[in-house]
């Protein structure tokens, strides 16, 4: 080869390039090849898969697992339900009417007194000097008079004769009639005095218990005393004092037109059993800051199990609706569009179906709107939609029970 003078690269042989020149060997390697193929099946399955494959038959969705009640027919009594306040029937603060010393206490604190039994003795000698000074006046005074009407007698015989002038016949009588008056208000001195004396002795008006005892043989008491000697409160028969809404006003009023209403009292002492009583008493106006009216319920407590401020839970039934759907509170749902209750169709899907409750209890809902016997959701409600299938749980389905709460 000649050389022309010129450097040229190597492997520039007449203007071209020489193959050998290169950094390969002079043909394509067979590895990229099979990238390339790799590539076009990953794409064909790719694509086989995403288009051209068969699609899967759709699982159906699940059952969803719920508790139901049947829609009970028959008569559902409505309870109000309150917190009531134990009160005493009558309580009495025994305070002194007079001034005096306390000469003996009778009673013992917690002691059960009835009427006119005797509670406290006061110092009564100025009083017993009282009454006798009266009866010492009484009697002169008496005496006075029967012999202004001795006088009075024999100036009428003299005036009869002419001795003596009309004026001293008038004059004896005044003084019969002075002395007649003395005597009538002796004789309210001594009364007085006889009070006086009666009020050293004090005496229960009421059966009841008594509470803490104030003051003791030789306390001074007085009628402005702040603190009462003693207070005696009646505890059987007793009363529960609570309200209630406005709203059920109606419902009360009607039932205790038609008879005594019949109330129950959980007394906060352990005891499960409750007591029974009456309502005697609703107020003649309604609260109308809280929209609320006081009643109360007289109850015998023979065994002393409500107490005077303590608390209890009152239940009373104020109507008996006759003939009513009922099912269990928590199966009404509230929604956007209101009230309604989800029934179990017999192929076990679910349909929505809108109610209207006519009155709530602890234990039932009064409904219309859904069949007797129909069945309804009343656990796992919150998952459901209108046509989802659901399957009874394993416990014993939850039901409304006869209709009474």
């Amino acid at each position: 080869m000649k050389s022309d003078g010129i450097d040229r690269p190597k492997g520039f042989v007449d203007g071209n390039w020489s193959a050998s020149a290169s950094t390969g060997r002079g043909r394509i390697s067979p590895w990229i090849g099979i990238l390339v193929l790799l590539m076009v099946g990953a794409a064909g399955w790719f694509g086989y898969k995403t288009w051209l494959a068969p699609r899967p038959a759709p699982k159906a969705p699940a059952a969803t697992t719920v508790a139901t009640a049947i829609v009970r027919q028959g008569d559902v009594p409505l309870e109000v339900t309150a917190n009531g306040t134990v009160t005493a029937m009558q309580t009495v603060e025994v305070r002194p009417q007079v001034s005096s010393t306390v000469r003996a206490v009778h009673i013992k604190e917690g002691q059960t007194v009835k009427p006119g039994d005797l509670l406290f003795s006061l110092d009564t000698r100025m009083d017993d000097a009282n009454l006798a000074k009266a009866r010492a006046q009484l009697m002169r005074d008496q005496a006075d008079l029967a012999d202004a009407r001795r006088t009075l007698a024999r100036s009428q015989e003299l005036l009869q004769r002419n001795f003596i002038s009309r004026s001293a016949v008038d004059t004896a009588q005044a003084k019969v009639d002075g002395f007649e008056a003395t005597l009538r208000a002796d004789q309210a001195a001594i009364e007085a005095s006889r009070v006086a004396i009666s009020y050293g002795v004090i005496r229960a008006t009421i059966g009841g218990r008594t509470g803490v005892i104030n003051v003791f043989p030789g306390s001074l008491v007085t009628p402005a005393t702040t603190a009462p000697m003693v207070t005696v409160a009646q505890i059987a028969p007793i009363t529960v004092t609570f309200t209630l809404p406005e709203r059920q006003l109606a419902a009360l009023r009607e039932a205790l037109h038609a008879g005594p209403v019949q109330v129950t009292a959980q007394p906060n002492d352990g005891n499960k059993e409750p007591v029974t009583g009456k309502i005697t008493f609703v107020d003649n106006a309604v609260d109308p800051q809280y929209g609320s009216i006081r009643v109360k319920a007289m109850f015998d407590n023979a065994a002393q199990r409500l107490w005077p401020g303590t608390y209890a839970n009152i239940h009373a039934t104020v109507q008996v609706l006759k003939g009513a759907l009922s099912v269990p509170p928590q199966a009404v749902i509230t929604g956007p569009e209101g009230r309604f209750v989800y029934t179990v169709k017999p192929d076990s899907t679910v349909a929505r179906v809108p109610v209207n409750v006519l009155a709530t209890t602890a234990a039932a809902a009064v409904i219309e709107g859904v069949p007797p016997g129909a069945r309804v959701v009343t656990e796992g409600a919150q998952n459901l939609r209108p046509g989802s299938r659901v399957r009874e749980a394993a416990a014993a389905a939850v039901t409304a029970g006869s209709g009474k709460p």
